[in-house]
């Protein structure tokens, strides 16, 4: 175990690895930092571009993208109150006014300080934990896989909707639009409409690149068509004290950062519930814990700890399903399966029994990325800094460019840029109606697992169907699942 655990370390440090991983942070920090884009739009635009790396430097530079990402987003957030993510949103409440105040270093300083804790918190976690639960996932067979995807699509389904109903709709037609080509066990064609290039299936890099990016970007241009005055951004004071995060202050805000970095490592843990549920969760325990509580929202930088160093602890504890149950604890963590297949694995337990060695090699690119994290943030930040004033006329070209060749790169096919294209229509008029797009990629991203695992229950059981009545943890998997939706209806019901 020792040998496989060092030459894991050994492939993350070599130099093409490290290369990519610091490649990815810079990216995900300026993608962070534009008012728009996101972690996952970046991963989704960049998934292409991984499949000419070697495995390693593939994740790494992935990894690296979207924790570059996490931190850029309070970049603007600070600067311009808009969050360039949104798990950014509770920084603006506390950094914005320190920017008004010429703080705006320090606060951003706060928070890079902030990511890089919470995310050393996390991986730690990860790296403790992940291969043991991995162990006992090993136990699990097809019944509870099923039964297990089915509780994560309905924890997933309250996402981005204020419906229930329709967070179960819209994860349903990611299960439908999953099932598109050869049905694994006639090998027949299905849902295809008699369109050759529909048999093969459709790949997750038009659906991400067309429902995260493209969809994005027609609403940014929506968005500007009806604003007229152009947002300054604001100048940083000169003098240290307000530049600069002083010993005192960091040790300050310990306690803070300790219990928010643990509670963004249970959210992103959790399938569904994501970076913006784990930052303001964090952010109004800060508050309750406080003892000037009517401080936050006017500067404070235990505001900006606890929002940053929460939403960063998600970024590897989202991880912790995925390589242990092959389910992605996030759309970031989701986009990366794509990658992982590309490159001849599949997320779950038994990734640890055949590629033992390439866990270890990305828990090195995860410590790696952290660490060119807070070089980067350190020295580069004012350069950063400058990302948020780059004019939308010069930016949306190059982002519709890139996604356009994203898709096309995927398997160089013209289709594919057609379906990134419908697809982001979609996403737009679902957007525009209360349906959560994220649930529909989730759940297009499950459905062959789903499917599978269903097939397998189905044959392995001669079609009876109360062969989950004798595997009792599928059973305590469907009972939670049906008490989290009966639950979820009556407070449906009560708000009403």
């Amino acid at each position: 175990m020792l040998d496989m655990i060092l030459a894991g370390l050994s492939e993350a440090l070599q130099l093409a690895n490290l290369l990519f991983v610091l490649l990815g942070v810079i990216a995900g920090m300026i993608a962070g930092a534009i008012p728009g884009v996101n972690g996952p739009m970046a991963i989704a635009l960049c998934i292409p571009l991984s499949y000419y790396m070697s495995p390693v430097a593939a994740i790494g530079f992935l990894v690296g993208l979207n924790k570059g990402a996490f931190f850029g987003g309070s970049i603007s957030g600070v600067l311009l109150n808009t969050p360039g993510t949104p798990e950014s949103a509770a920084t603006t409440w506390d950094g914005y006014p320190l920017a008004k105040q010429g703080k705006g270093e320090k606060a951003l300083r706060m928070a890079l300080y902030a990511s890089v804790t919470g995310d050393a918190f996390a991986t730690l976690v990860l790296i403790l934990v992940a291969a043991p639960l991995a162990a006992v996932a090993l136990y699990m067979g097809p019944p509870e896989i099923f039964a297990l995807i089915c509780m994560a699509m309905t924890i997933i389904a309250g996402l981005g909707t204020r419906s229930l109903l329709r967070g179960f709709i819209a994860a349903a037609l990611g299960v439908l639009i999953g099932t598109v080509g050869i049905e694994p066990v006639s090998a027949l064609p299905r849902l295809t409409f008699d369109i050759v290039p529909l048999e093969r299936g459709i790949s997750l890099i038009p659906v991400g690149i067309g429902m995260l990016a493209f969809s994005e970007i027609i609403i940014q241009l929506e968005q500007q068509l009806g604003r007229k005055e152009a947002r300054e951004v604001i100048t940083f004071s000169s003098k240290p004290e307000d530049r600069f995060i002083t010993l005192k202050e960091y040790v300050e805000c310990l306690k803070t950062l300790i219990r928010s970095s643990i509670a963004g490592t249970v959210v992103g843990a959790l399938p569904g519930l994501g970076a913006p549920v784990a930052s303001f969760f964090a952010y109004d325990q800060a508050v309750k814990h406080s003892k000037e509580p009517e401080t936050f929202g006017k500067g404070r930088l235990e505001g900006i700890a606890a929002s940053e160093s929460a939403n960063s602890a998600v970024v590897a504890s989202s991880l912790i399903p995925l390589f242990t149950l092959g389910i992605p604890g996030n759309m970031a963590a989701a986009l990366l399966i794509g990658a992982f297949v590309v490159h001849g694995m599949i997320p779950g337990p038994l990734m640890f029994e055949q590629n033992a060695q390439f866990i270890y090699a990305i828990y090195g690119s995860l410590i790696i990325a952290n660490l060119f994290l807070l070089g980067v943030g350190r020295l580069g930040l004012r350069l950063f800094c400058k990302v948020v004033q780059i004019p939308s006329v010069i930016l949306y070209p190059i982002i519709i460019f890139t996604c356009v060749m994203g898709a096309y790169l995927a398997q160089y096919a013209v289709f594919d840029v057609t379906l990134m294209l419908c697809f982001s229509l979609l996403a737009y008029f679902m957007r525009k109606f209360d349906y959560s797009f994220i649930c529909l990629i989730i759940g297009f991203i499950l459905a062959p697992i789903w499917e599978t695992s269903l097939q397998q229950v189905i044959i392995a059981s001669e079609q009876d169907p109360y062969m989950f009545l004798t595997r009792p943890v599928a059973v305590v998997l469907m009972l939670m699942t049906f008490f989290i939706i009966v639950k979820s209806v009556l407070a449906a019901g009560r708000k009403k």
